[in-house]
């Protein structure tokens, strides 16, 4: 996301290779004081996060936010739940395509949208082994061609 006020703080490129990314979406994030603090500088981790919807409110699961180094009594658990701040239209939309249809919610970005906090969400389908050796096949020949074309072009 390049647009003007974005600043992207973490991205989790694994979910690309993982993952058919099938719609995206914005959400907030509920956070306190000193977990900003770590997020303004750059610390944490959305790895191995995932979304969950219970009681009709989101949550993200296993997002890590380093505690702040100057916090000391009011730093939190690193891999505590966090709410994510959504339309309740969204969240019910969202909750019936995982039902149903076996889509899973994850994290993709959080980034700055000027001075707020937000999370891009991902309504997407898991890859099987195969999906990936095709995914990565398609890479390196996306990558072969450019190398021929730059190599073509410098003679």
């Amino acid at each position: 996301m390049n647009e003007k006020g974005i600043k992207t703080l973490a991205s989790n490129r694994q979910a690309y290779h993982e993952y058919f990314i099938e719609e995206k979406f914005e959400a907030g994030i509920e956070l306190v004081g000193t977990e900003v603090k770590s997020v303004r500088a750059g610390r944490l981790n959305l790895k191995d996060s995932w979304i969950d919807i219970e009681a009709g409110q989101m949550y993200v699961k296993q997002l890590h936010i380093s505690p702040y180094e100057q916090g000391n009594i009011f730093n939190k658990d690193p891999l505590r739940v966090r709410r994510l701040l959504m339309h309740k239209r969204e969240i019910n939309k969202l909750f019936g395509l995982v039902q149903r249809e076996g889509y899973a919610l994850i994290p993709l970005s959080v980034y700055f949208r000027g001075s707020r906090i937000k999370v891009e969400v991902a309504l997407a389908k898991g890859k099987k082994l195969y999906d990936k050796r095709a995914s990565n096949a398609e890479r390196d020949a996306k990558r072969e061609i450019a190398r021929e074309l730059k190599e073509r072009n410098r003679i």
